[in-house]
């Protein structure tokens, strides 16, 4: 989604990959799961993917072993290794065996998204992002158009620069000064609060006018929360 930037992500435990990858998913990318690696070379072969996540707990061969596999043959793409495995050794075997992070479990999804987009950035790849996706919000960047339920719903230019704001920011709560910097620019210098709350009701009408998806939460004494 986020212009193919594919993640592959090999977990032997069902409900965690599901869950990895509902949450790649709601940031755009596109995920390939697999439940081991069999299979992974093959596809790799065919596909060429930006990033793999990768359980150290594999049934077959260990995800270590794995990726060092694929370092030997060549495969130069960024790992992030998934584990409860969080001994010094541990990380230091991983680290060696070819992985660009660590993530240990449990894990907080949030932890996740940012670990997985400050590699992409790291290597270059997030600079070719076009689309952001997330519920049912679809942003083209290049286009600067946005969908809604596979519908297109026309905004401002500000409407537009709050929402890629937002959806930059998604479940942090974020201050009206914030916002104004962000979405407004050098113009924000005589935007009043209630003009930002203006405009925030504005675009929650055009994305969300029945309140179903309930974007936006107000943060007492902050101010707004995009989830």
């Amino acid at each position: 989604m986020q212009n193919n930037i594919e993640i592959i992500v090999i977990e032997d435990e069902e409900d965690i990959l599901e869950l990895i990858e509902y949450h790649l998913s709601s940031e755009g990318y596109d995920v390939a799961g697999f439940l081991s690696t069999e299979n992974v070379e093959q596809f790799l072969e065919e596909e060429t993917p930006s990033l793999m996540i990768v359980d150290r707990n594999l049934p077959g061969m260990e995800g270590s072993e794995f990726v060092a596999y694929l370092r030997e043959i060549g495969y130069s793409i960024p790992v992030i290794f998934l584990t409860a495995k969080d001994k010094e050794s541990d990380l230091e075997e991983g680290f060696d065996a070819g992985a660009d992070d660590y993530i240990t479990k449990p894990f907080r999804p949030t932890e996740l998204k940012l670990r997985v987009k400050a590699l992409l950035k790291r290597y270059g790849v997030l600079t070719k992002q076009k689309r952001l996706k997330y519920k049912e919000l679809i942003i083209d960047l290049e286009e600067n158009t946005l969908t809604v339920k596979g519908k297109p719903v026309s905004l401002t230019p500000l409407e537009f620069a709050l929402l890629k704001t937002f959806l930059d920011n998604i479940d942090k709560p974020l201050t009206r000064d914030f916002l104004r910097d962000e979405a407004w620019g050098q113009e924000g210098e005589g935007v009043n609060d209630n003009a930002v709350n203006v405009a925030i009701n504005r675009l929650k009408n055009k994305i969300d006018p029945q309140n179903e998806e309930n974007y936006f939460s107000p943060v007492w004494g902050v101010g707004y929360k995009f989830s």
